[in-house]
């Protein structure tokens, strides 16, 4: 079992930044990717960004290339989104996601654990 929790979501006005973590424990052992997905009122969820564990290799959706940056720390337990130049559109909730393996999966499915969300607001 893997557990991961969210944090750093909230309320921004347009331009603005926020820093997303992600904290994961138990069975992380071994090679494995780690993403975020966000999924706006009435809307599919979507992928974000994602990252392997050596931190070597990212993917970006469209939307967010540029202004998003994904990372992981040292011990790479931890997982970021610094968000930059936000936007009423980025308003959705923030999944973090996790799965065993080396490929940057962009759909849910390629993920066999998920966090519980946090919130994300971008006033205009």
């Amino acid at each position: 079992q893997v557990q991961l929790v969210e944090s750093g979501g909230g309320l921004v006005q347009t331009g603005n930044s926020l820093r997303l973590s992600c904290a994961a424990s138990g069975r992380i052992f071994g090679s494995n990717v780690m993403g975020w997905f966000r999924q706006a009122p009435g809307q599919e969820r979507e992928f974000v960004a994602g990252i392997t564990r050596s931190g070597t290799n990212t993917n970006y959706a469209d939307s967010v290339k540029g202004r998003f940056a994904i990372s992981r720390n040292n011990n790479k337990t931890t997982m970021y989104l610094q968000m930059n130049s936000l936007k009423p559109d980025d308003t959705a909730v923030y999944y973090c996601a996790w799965r065993q393996g080396v490929q940057i999966g962009v759909r849910e499915s390629d993920y066999e654990y998920w966090g519980q969300g946090t919130q994300v607001t971008v006033s205009s």
